[in-house]
């Protein structure tokens, strides 16, 4: 009986944008070929607003590497970041030059592992971890279980933040919620509203006894209600996540025109 890995990536080129799928119609991932770094989807955009609380990660490590959208848009615009991604297939690491992803490099690196079997070797290494690892069967149960959650709680430096990406109809979704709940000892939010059925859920690795931005941030947003908490309504999500992109994108262009004027002088 085939399996999800055995759909292989399917890339199409339409209205000048290039999209990932592993079945057809499904799209994993997009980039617009007149501006490669730009965040076409939203759920990317709001995975992006882990900023927020953590303004200037040292170690991002990302599940999952798609078309590489959240990977290049980190490794341009937050250029004090070490990225590391985790990627199962080695068909989808294949097409990295066909979506502009960069090169390795002391910055930057994707590693052909399973990133359930991976994660107990980072412990206390990340200070981000983004969780995006979809197939053709959606979200493998590997990367779900309470084991993993656990393991990725260990994996994140005290005041560390994990971001998921789960669909909405999940029938596994409350579970998954919860389990996050309990590995996290409740210290869990999420963007409601923000990008039709992907829910973007945070946890925080709190730090007892301290006050820090992100656990600052954390309280606020678990605020704003129960059972599922979130910041603020989905329009204000939604143009909360394209000004945390846009700023970061302006600060780059920033810093390039600083250096120009540096160079010029």
């Amino acid at each position: 009986m085939p399996t999800a890995t055995d759909h292989r990536p399917l890339l199409h080129r339409r209205k000048g944008r290039l999209t990932l799928e592993f079945a057809p119609g499904e799209v994993q991932s997009e980039m617009d070929l007149r501006d490669p770094h730009r965040l076409v989807l939203a759920y990317a955009r709001a995975m992006m607003c882990f900023v927020l609380f953590q303004p200037r990660p040292a170690h991002i490590v990302m599940v999952g590497l798609g078309g590489g959208s959240l990977a290049k848009f980190c490794h341009r615009y937050l250029p004090h970041s070490r990225i590391t991604v985790l990627e199962l297939r080695a068909d989808v690491i294949a097409l990295r030059d066909s979506f502009a992803v960069p090169p390795d490099s002391e910055r930057f690196r994707i590693v052909h592992v399973d990133a359930a079997l991976h994660m107990p070797e980072l412990a206390g290494s990340v200070d981000v971890l983004l969780l995006d690892g979809f197939d053709a069967g959606g979200l493998p149960p590997a990367l779900a279980s309470a084991r993993f959650y656990a393991d990725c709680r260990r994996a994140l430096r005290p005041d560390g933040l994990l971001v998921t990406n789960i669909f909405s109809y999940d029938p596994h979704f409350a579970t998954m919620v919860r389990r996050l709940h309990q590995a996290f000892d409740g210290h869990v939010a999420q963007l409601r509203g923000i990008a039709g059925n992907n829910r973007i859920v945070f946890a925080h690795r709190r730090a007892p006894g301290t006050r820090t931005r992100a656990a600052a941030l954390m309280r606020r947003v678990a605020a704003w209600g129960s059972p599922w908490p979130g910041l603020g309504f989905g329009p204000f999500n939604r143009l909360l996540a394209h000004h945390v992109v846009a700023g970061l994108r302006q600060d780059a262009a920033q810093r390039h025109d600083d250096a120009q004027q540096r160079n010029g002088a």
